[in-house]
């Protein structure tokens, strides 16, 4: 058992599914064309969700895709290691997706190169994966909107998991996580929708609930970001909505807050300033702490407070995958900052 894990612990299990990919990072914030040594982690949103579960102490599985091969081996092996049940991984293809991604500095983005065509996931057909096994013993389940667009059949996968979730009366959460990169928003706009609609918790940016999800409302302002999540709950059942907020025009700064509606009103967490190392899985963090958050227990505004700090808190971790315990996210929503040094 991890030291870190201690806290409140919710009793019930989540299940995440997507594609786990091995990311190679620039060193020094090279451009990938003056690159000569790379180093490599293992991500993908659904298990970063996973991997931020688990470190809160959460019980945690992880449904996927790998092939027979080394690096699969290597990323299985970590994602045991950070507390991951990997049983649920089938095994089959030929490849891993991979992405490169070179760190941005100042007033020059972060830039991700995917490479992640024919990869083990992108090959999934409804009927290979047993979601009956998979959901045993499970209360939640969480899948984002990365994975669609992955293959042919991954729309249809995704549609089999979350009726397979209902049917057995697990709480579903979606992220909408667009990516232009593997869909344009009118694509991703004749597909998600009717793949959120009723989800329990949904997680989108505001763009994204407006050009996908056919969202209503204002443009500007807190009160915009209410009516936008109520229109989302009148069309499409959504139960609760919870988002990122974030402003600054530099790779290492900025400010972040959190939103969260819980069907009747939106609460929002108090404003943080970003010192930024490395933003990538930021909203996988801020995802995995609040659905943390609800199997706990927390109310909307503890639990928007909770979810914000963690992607604060994430912005200071190298890689995708978070650290810190619960004790240290909740003293960081309090206000308790890095300011001194701790002895």
């Amino acid at each position: 058992m991890n030291s870190r894990k201690t806290g409140g612990v919710p009793s019930g299990k989540l299940v995440c599914f997507g594609e786990i990919v091995a990311r190679f990072a620039t060193k020094d914030f090279l451009p990938l064309s003056d690159a000569k040594e790379f180093e490599l982690h293992f991500a993908g949103a659904e298990a970063n969700v996973a991997v931020q579960f688990a470190e809160f102490g959460g019980t945690t599985a992880f449904v996927s895709r790998l092939p027979d091969n080394r690096l699969a081996d290597s990323c299985l092996e970590r994602m045991r290691g950070r507390g991951i049940d990997t049983a649920g991984i089938l095994r089959g293809g030929k490849r891993m997706g991979l992405y490169f991604l070179e760190p941005g500095f100042g007033a020059r983005s972060s830039v991700i190169t995917y490479d992640r065509s024919h990869s083990a996931v992108s090959e999934l057909r409804p009927g290979m994966l047993d979601w009956d096994a998979a959901f045993a013993g499970a209360t939640w389940f969480h899948w984002s909107g990365i994975t669609p667009p992955l293959g042919k059949d991954c729309g249809a996968v995704c549609l089999e998991a979350i009726a397979a979730a209902r049917r057995l009366g697990l709480k579903v959460s979606c992220d909408v996580n667009y990516r232009s990169a593997l869909w344009s928003m009118e694509e991703a706009s004749l597909v998600m929708p009717d793949l959120v609609r009723g989800t329990d918790l949904c997680f989108c940016g505001a763009t994204e609930a407006r050009r996908i999800l056919g969202a209503g409302g204002g443009d500007e302002g807190d009160d915009a970001f209410g009516e936008l999540a109520a229109s989302l709950s009148a069309n499409l059942g959504i139960g609760e909505l919870a988002m990122l907020v974030r402003s600054g025009e530099t790779a290492h700064g900025g400010s972040l807050k959190g939103m969260f509606f819980d069907g009747r009103r939106p609460v929002f967490s108090r404003t943080h300033e970003l010192s930024v190392v490395d933003r990538i899985g930021s909203g996988d963090s801020f995802a995995g702490a609040v659905i943390f958050a609800k199997m706990s227990g927390m109310g909307p505004q503890e639990a928007v407070e909770f979810g914000t700090a963690a992607a604060v808190w994430k912005h200071t971790i190298p890689g995708d995958w978070n650290r810190g315990s619960v004790e240290e996210i909740k003293a960081l929503a309090a206000g308790v900052g890095g300011g001194r040094v701790r002895r």
